[in-house]
């Protein structure tokens, strides 16, 4: 099809390969150094990151170089696009958004680069609903449009069993120190103004785990909302906490359990849980 948008994203997003594959999304891939080792996220097993986790290894992430994303631009050239809607994480978490825009100068289409102010899955239904536009036939505005709104009205709680690694990547800030440095407490963390903030503080993990959930179900209220749970090497309280929210959340529409990226469990470290909640209309469940 000849003259039509399409959608770039990175890694961040958390896509699963079905949905990006079905609505045509291209990612292109962050950098993960483990130890010596330079690769794209997608190349490190999760046992591997866990391992280097145990081990100390030192563990550091990159973003995607601007040739990646030419490479990219260049395929839905060859593809037939006449145009490219680029979205990405928070310019404040990382400085992909930089690397696509070096990118995007060397393209012989058209590239609208987008800051979608946030990260994961709340990106992810975003880059979803702009993909959606797209594969409708809808014009560079609408397409961007959609991701706007989706990513600004998506809300991301994140739970991690200590802040420590978020200190180390500097990805939160001076008001940390509201959370406490004890063993026992657990922080509950959301993405505000495209920068992770302290939301609440909870003692032990099931007792943050419940605060977790209590506070998605009174987000999600009662409007169509897609929800999604994404864990570092947290699977079975992972499924328990979806399990929850199944039960309690009135209107669902799509729902995923995915494994996080890898560039993001670098930073909230074993254990780490998120919940996207996104408004939504119009879409079935399927997990």
């Amino acid at each position: 099809m000849a003259g039509y948008v399409t959608v770039v994203t990175d890694s961040t997003a958390c896509l699963p390969a079905d949905l990006a594959a079905k609505w045509g999304i291209s990612i292109v891939q962050q950098q993960l150094h483990v130890g010596d080792h330079l690769d794209d996220e997608a190349r490190i097993a999760q046992r591997t990151l866990l391992k280097a986790f145990a081990d100390g290894t030192p563990l550091s992430t990159s973003p995607p170089d601007p040739g990646a994303f030419f490479w990219a631009y260049q395929d839905a050239v060859h593809q037939g696009a006449s145009a490219v809607v680029s979205i990405h994480i928070s310019g404040k978490l990382s400085k992909t958004t930089d690397m696509a825009k070096f990118g995007a100068a060397e393209s012989r289409i058209p590239v609208h680069v987008v800051d979608a102010g946030t990260a994961g899955m709340s990106l992810g239904y975003a880059v979803l609903a702009a993909a959606r536009i797209a594969n409708a036939g809808g014009n560079v505005a609408a397409v961007i449009g959609a991701a706007s709104r989706r990513s600004s009205q998506a809300v991301e709680l994140i739970h991690v069993e200590t802040l420590e690694y978020l200190r180390r990547g500097g990805r939160i800030g001076a008001a940390a120190h509201v959370i406490g440095t004890a063993l026992s407490v657990k922080p509950l963390l959301t993405v505000r103004h495209g920068e992770i903030v302290p939301l609440a503080r909870t003692i032990g993990t099931e007792r943050a785990l419940r605060k977790l959930v209590d506070t998605a179900v009174a987000k999600a209220g009662n409007a169509p909302v897609d929800i999604a749970v994404e864990h570092f090497g947290a699977e079975r309280r992972a499924r328990q906490v979806l399990d929850q929210l199944r039960e309690r959340v009135p209107n669902l529409n799509q729902v995923n359990l995915v494994g996080v990226s890898a560039i993001i469990a670098v930073h909230v470290g074993p254990g780490g849980i998120g919940i996207t909640i996104s408004p939504a209309e119009g879409m079935s469940a399927r997990s």
